[in-house]
């Protein structure tokens, strides 16, 4: 039960006073509740506070007329009239009970109230009877006012909400953090491994040729720096952009020559730009160098010996053809891996299968000389199986 309804039993138990406070918890929430005012306005009454009567009686008249209910529009009169009776406003009152009859001429009240008033109208001199009121009174409608029980509630939830705030990502320490870069065929990507890279303080250059990047470290003096200059082949900056997410730094380099395949991300001294471009747009004129003899053994943990990554590379061009009809991920593996050179090729597939899929690396000279552990998403472990 509301405050309402307990309002309105404390009424009909003559418990006046009770009544005019769950009144007014209930208006506090609904400010425009007829009922509650008219339902104060009696318990007003009975307790000898015609003003407060009038007052709440002359407000549920104005919001009555606004809902266009006759019922209400009554009642409310009829409670204005009954307040100023008792404030001696007997020719005030006598005009508000016309209004009544005008609703219903057979409530059983009128011709009691009816009596009452023509008696006391009687001592008033004949140049007094005439009403000093206008039939829809001009107040000001309460506004809501938040209830205190309801604003603890809030407060504590609040509360609750901060205490279950979610723990800020750990900071990768400077010596932690790690790079790595892939190509397709008109972007390469450049991706700094490291959390809690503050987005404000971050600072990313990209030009014709060059890539710096910048960050201080969180809770350290420390600041993190890393720059490729020159690139290998020339990239549109207009068309690059760069990210960062709760666990890394991501750039995306849109190549000024699409097509061009970058053998490394930093040009070496020795290779000029124009050597570089020319020598990848001309493909057919690119060598290939067949090595002679067994492939070389590279380090392993594995109980059957060293694997030859050049023949499970050359194995698994053959599975690629059978992905054309496969999901996004797999066509976007199979133009990743196609685009690579022979030796980010075997990167690949030693770190992917070596780390369970946790890895994917393009960077030989890191991954050949050592067997690639798993690095299993935060949150998750890694299993042998």
């Amino acid at each position: 039960m509301n405050d309402a309804h307990r309002a309105d039993a404390a009424l009909s138990a003559s418990r006046h006073d009770e009544a005019i406070e769950l009144y007014t918890k209930a208006l506090s929430v609904n400010p425009t509740a007829v009922k509650y005012y008219i339902g104060r306005a009696t318990a007003y009454q009975r307790t000898s506070k015609h003003t407060e009567s009038l007052k709440d009686a002359e407000i549920a008249v104005v919001l009555a007329k606004k809902r266009g209910t006759r019922e209400l529009i009554k009642d409310a009169q009829f409670r204005r009239a009954v307040a100023l009776y008792h404030l001696g406003k007997f020719a005030d009152a006598s005009f508000l009970l016309n209004i009544v009859k005008v609703f219903d001429d057979k409530d059983k009240m009128l011709p009691i109230w009816e009596a009452k008033i023509a008696a006391k109208l009687q001592n008033v001199p004949e140049d007094e009877r005439k009403p000093t009121i206008e039939e829809t009174p001009i107040v000001e409608i309460p506004t809501a006012s938040a209830p205190t029980a309801p604003a603890k509630v809030e407060e504590s939830a609040s509360k609750q909400t901060t205490g279950q705030a979610p723990t800020p990502i750990a900071v990768t320490p400077l010596n932690k953090i790690k790079t790595d870069w892939y190509q397709v065929h008109d972007t390469v990507t450049l991706t700094i491994m490291a959390k809690g890279i503050s987005k404000d303080r971050a600072d990313v250059k990209i030009e014709d040729e060059s890539v710096y990047i910048s960050f201080p470290i969180d809770g350290t003096a420390s600041e993190y720096s890393y720059a490729v200059d020159p690139l290998y082949a020339s990239i549109d900056p207009a068309q690059s952009k760069y990210r960062i997410t709760p666990n890394k730094l991501e750039v995306t380099l849109r190549k000024a020559s699409p097509g061009v395949r970058w053998h490394e991300l930093e040009r070496p001294a020795d290779v000029g730009q124009s050597d570089s471009t020319t020598a990848q747009q001309s493909t057919t004129e690119v060598t290939v160098p067949i090595r002679e003899g067994p492939a070389p053994a590279y380090p392993t943990s594995s109980k059957s010996g060293a694997k030859n990554w050049d023949k499970v590379v050359v194995d698994d061009l053959d599975d690629l053809d059978e992905l054309d009809g496969g999901d996004e991920t797999s066509r976007f593996f199979k133009q990743l891996y196609s685009g690579a050179t022979p030796e980010q090729q075997r990167a690949m597939m030693k770190s992917y299968s070596e780390s369970g899929g946790t890895v994917l690396s393009t960077d030989w000279s890191n991954v050949g000389n050592k067997t690639v552990v798993p690095e299993p998403p935060e949150g998750m472990e890694a299993k042998k199986y």
